[in-house]
């Protein structure tokens, strides 16, 4: 049977820079056919590897604001000096389609998020597990200058004291057994009884069946 109507849910992951997140995002996503990403906008420039409309949309700071001004964010904070936001009209499509939203963003966002769709918001924080070992990945990962990563590891600390607004932490010690928390929140949070609207008809038929 279709199991439909539905109403789609927005999956909100944070943590801080090196912590784990990105990756974790892209195996659900690519794990998951019901679960499509966000993609924001961004006016920070692409690193190796990244892609236009793919990873980010990358706009100039007078596009930004422009869309800003115009009410198109759902969301939009400034991270790391760089503007980020995520389109409104794209995300409350899906979840009226029943779609589910992936959001690989930071505790800003997040909240602003969670303010304007409670229903629909399911955050999530991934801690790592030490800051040593948060420096050692994003060296690691020789996407920043040195004075970049630096900068990222003193902010660490103030993006982890934000843990408290989530509904879900968990330490990336380890990413399969990571992967698979953020796996089991992500179908457990999609099983609730709120957002599968279908089921109510569904009873309705299994009590009236055979008289």
């Amino acid at each position: 049977m279709a199991r439909t109507p539905r109403r789609g849910l927005m999956l909100i992951v944070s943590s801080p820079s090196g912590a784990g997140k990105t990756s974790l995002c892209r195996r659900l996503l690519a794990d998951t056919a019901e679960l499509h990403l966000s993609t924001s906008a961004t006016t920070r420039g692409p690193r190796p590897g990244e892609q236009d409309g793919r990873e980010y949309h990358f706009i100039d700071d007078r596009s930004f604001q422009a869309m800003a001004e115009r009410g198109e964010f759902l969301e939009h904070a400034l991270v790391h000096d760089h503007a980020y936001g995520s389109p409104k009209a794209p995300v409350e499509a899906a979840l009226s389609a029943g779609r589910d939203v992936l959001f690989d963003i930071d505790w800003q966002g997040a909240r602003r998020l969670a303010e304007a769709a409670p229903a629909d918001a399911v955050r999530v924080f991934v801690l790592p597990p030490s800051i040593e070992e948060l420096r050692r990945r994003l060296y690691a990962r020789a996407q920043d200058e040195a004075a970049v990563i630096e900068r990222r590891v003193s902010r660490a600390r103030d993006e982890i004291a934000h843990w408290g607004e989530y509904d879900y932490v968990f330490v990336n010690d380890d990413f399969d057994r990571s992967y698979a928390e953020l796996a089991h929140i992500y179908r457990g949070e999609r099983a609730r009884r709120e957002r599968n609207t279908w089921v109510t008809a569904f009873v309705d038929g299994l009590m009236t069946e055979g008289g």
